[in-house]
């Protein structure tokens, strides 16, 4: 299967599960798997514990953001860091503070993974996809480049990708692929069967590594004099005019919730303030989502009822 038609042709059609009622509250709901389970936990616990009818709306972060500060959107379970922190320092720490980022937050990572059959044929370092001899084995449609997938094109660290690439220099030796998750998972998976090298953009948590014997490619050390980042709502041509020639600093995701949602439910923000999700549940979440093809509803109902006794804890 050619890996840049199989991630440029395929759709993703990601199901709503909000409903036609006057919901009391909005839940915005990215397009990642533990994203869209977190939003559906968060639904059911908030209608057992208080009683609030919530929506999930699939939105994206920076439209979930600026929901926030229109009323429009109450929670975002996952806003991810660094990757954000233009938004959080725009509507939060330095801006309309009309967004609260909860203190708790989930420890990750990203950065680029290889699969056993790339590490083999010599990439296993950053430095080794700007080799067009060794990128070759990446090619998956004969024009003699390889493929690289870098996330899904309505992500922040897409963007943050082709940065790096370009301060890397790889941006003129490979292709630079964005389509959704789960049309590169399955890539990932095809790869992995047939024994054809492939290397793709890679967090966690996140199942692929419970899956897989993947390899985290080798970068030089993060390097915060390095790392400038132009933000996104500052310039259109941000990607062109950052760089990043260094891997990721310290990663971490928080639930967030609007300043007006709080002070209308005081007991909610202190409830949203409690949640900690452990990193092997956030990578259970992506399992169930991506490779059992659990629906975020049924997964969340089931999650629910077996942590009853924790929600009633974040509700205390």
């Amino acid at each position: 299967m050619v890996l840049r038609r199989m991630l440029l042709a395929a759709g993703t059609v990601l199901s709503l599960t909000g409903s036609s009622f006057a919901a009391d509250m909005v839940i915005a709901m990215p397009n990642w798997p533990s994203g869209q389970a977190a939003a559906n936990i968060l639904k059911l616990a908030i209608a057992e514990k208080f009683h609030l009818d919530a929506e999930v709306r699939e939105l994206g972060t920076m439209l979930a953001f600026a929901g926030m500060e229109t009323g429009e959107v109450d929670v975002v379970p996952e806003v991810w860091r660094p990757n954000f922190d233009d938004l959080v320092k725009r509507y939060g720490q330095d801006g309309s503070k009309t967004v609260v980022l909860g203190e708790r937050a989930v420890p990750a990572w990203q950065g680029l993974c290889a699969t056993q059959d790339a590490a083999a044929a010599g990439i296993k370092d950053v430095a080794d996809l700007s080799d067009p001899a060794k990128t070759a084995v990446l090619d998956t449609d004969g024009d003699g480049q390889g493929e690289v997938w870098i996330g899904a094109t309505t992500w922040k660290s897409t963007g943050i990708e082709r940065v790096r690439a370009n301060s890397y220099g790889y941006a003129k030796t490979v292709t630079l692929v964005e389509a959704e998750e789960d049309v590169a998972m399955a890539a990932v998976d095809a790869a992995v069967a047939t024994g054809r090298p492939m290397v793709f953009y890679c967090y966690e948590p996140h199942h692929v590594f419970k899956l897989h014997d993947v390899v985290r490619l080798t970068e030089p050390a993060y390097d915060p004099a390095k790392w400038n980042i132009v933000a996104q709502s500052d310039d259109p041509l941000w990607i062109s005019k950052s760089s990043a020639p260094v891997a990721w600093g310290p990663v971490e995701f928080h639930v967030a919730w609007s300043s007006g949602f709080a002070k209308k439910h005081a007991d909610v923000a202190a409830f949203l303030e409690k949640v900690d999700f452990k990193p092997d549940e956030i990578s259970a979440m992506s399992y169930a989502l991506q490779v059992d093809r659990q629906p975020a509803a049924d997964y969340a109902k089931a999650w629910v009822e077996q942590n009853k006794g924790r929600i009633e804890e974040w509700g205390q």
